[in-house]
């Protein structure tokens, strides 16, 4: 039997909390989930279905909102809506095994609704709707839906397809796609499809997906590689990964990251202040994971793009979870990467090949009674800031101006909680 997969979206998930919360109807009131205290520059992190209907989009700045749109401003509380997407979440369990459920985003999930066809005795269609139906009475949330008969055809169903059908609930299969949505523009609506993708793809003269499929696929191989296949793929409505695929999925290496938009430009001694910060909360969240980290990577994106970012990443010479060495090594490769005669506005940093299993072996210059010290006192670090909170424990360097520890280490997803 052919699969038959949903893809649900939780509408203007954030602003939709909020709205609820107040008493609001999310359709009528003008909403916007955003930190006001970040100036007018803040990203709105979701806007009410109202403010969309006026054509205000979500991820835009507060300032871009026109002067003539007056609306509520609300103060992300980013645990709320994770206590809610968990409460969402067991609505589903009431009707699906959590096998046949992937959770993709806070307030997006697929579901393999094929065997439940004959248990319910309900069409997709109908199933959709019980969901949906369910949520809504539970939480005041309305949803979208998309059908299709693999992932990919259920994601766009919903993100495209959806929006303009009665009850929200859209429909496709790989004869429906063809038809449909061949012509459709502009590309980056399909999942998948970012600016870049598309920009290499206008090169060709191609702008729809009935385009890529007509290319040539070797010119498709040799200007994508490997990632030609799945642009090909997708183009004709085709996606092979089922949901046991997901479940079953194994990463062939393992990384922990961290990046943060700076509130101002930052000289390069500042931010090399924000990079300590930041790389000694991560490695104590790898202590708490038990896990030793085998390289390195960091990246630095520059004032208004004055130039191409920079940065780089390195492996270490064994595998580690020592602070002091970690750092160490960042260090040398900002010293060696960074333009110091330009402001900084962004820094990513990332702990790579990370495993299980310390890398230490014996040689006659390592200090390994200080590396078992270091180790044991990061250990205790973990420890005291799980129960007491991060700002438990703060270093000096926490308490310069430039610094921004304190403060993240209040939010959460790197908003207010």
């Amino acid at each position: 039997m052919d699969r038959i997969y949903l893809c649900i979206d939780l509408k203007s998930f954030y602003a939709s909390v909020e709205c609820v919360e107040r008493g609001y109807d999310p359709f009528r009131v003008n909403l916007v989930v955003a930190d006001p205290s970040r100036g007018s520059g803040a990203i709105t992190l979701a806007v009410s279905p109202a403010m969309k209907a006026l054509g205000v989009k979500s991820r835009s700045r507060l300032f871009e909102i026109p002067k003539s749109i007056k609306y509520e401003i609300a103060v992300p509380q980013m645990r709320k809506y994770m206590e809610v997407s968990a409460q969402i979440y067991g609505v589903y369990l009431r009707y699906i095994s959590p096998d046949d459920i992937h959770v993709y985003s806070i307030d997006e999930v697929f579901i393999d609704i094929t065997p439940y066809l004959r248990t319910y005795r309900k069409t997709p269609k109908q199933i959709a709707q019980m969901l949906m139906d369910a949520v809504m009475e539970e939480t005041g949330i309305c949803a979208t839906a998309g059908i299709g008969t693999n992932l990919y055809l259920a994601k766009v169903a919903m993100d495209i397809v959806a929006k303009h059908v009665p009850g929200h609930i859209g429909v496709l299969n790989e004869g429906m796609y063809r038809k449909y949505m061949w012509s459709h523009q502009p590309l980056t609506d399909f999942w998948g499809f970012g600016r870049g993708t598309v920009r290499r793809l206008a090169k060709f003269g191609v702008c729809d997906m009935r385009g890529i499929a007509e290319m040539p696929e070797q010119a498709l191989y040799k200007e994508f590689g490997v990632k030609a296949e799945f642009i090909i793929d997708h183009a004709w409505g085709r996606e092979p990964c089922t949901m046991e695929d997901i479940h079953r999925y194994e990463p062939k290496s393992h990384s922990l990251s961290n990046s943060q938009i700076l509130f101002s430009d930052y000289c390069a001694d500042d931010a090399l202040i924000v990079m300590k910060e930041m790389v000694e909360n991560l490695v104590l969240e790898m202590v708490g994971n038990g896990l030793y980290a085998g390289g390195i990577s960091l990246f630095i994106r520059y004032s208004k793009d004055c130039i191409p970012a920079s940065g780089g990443s390195a492996k270490l010479p064994q595998a580690t979870c020592s602070i002091k060495k970690i750092r160490a090594e960042f260090e040398r490769i900002f010293a060696e990467k960074v333009e110091p005669e330009h402001s900084i506005r962004q820094i990513g940093i990332a702990l790579t090949e990370l495993t299980e299993e310390c890398g230490r072996q014996l040689n006659f210059f390592d200090d390994f009674d200080g590396d078992a010290r270091e180790e044991r006192l990061e250990s205790a670090m973990v420890s005291i800031r799980r129960r007491y909170g991060k700002n438990a424990l703060l270093k000096g360097l926490n308490y310069l101006g430039c610094a921004t520890g304190r403060m993240r280490n209040t939010l959460v997803g790197g908003h207010k909680g």
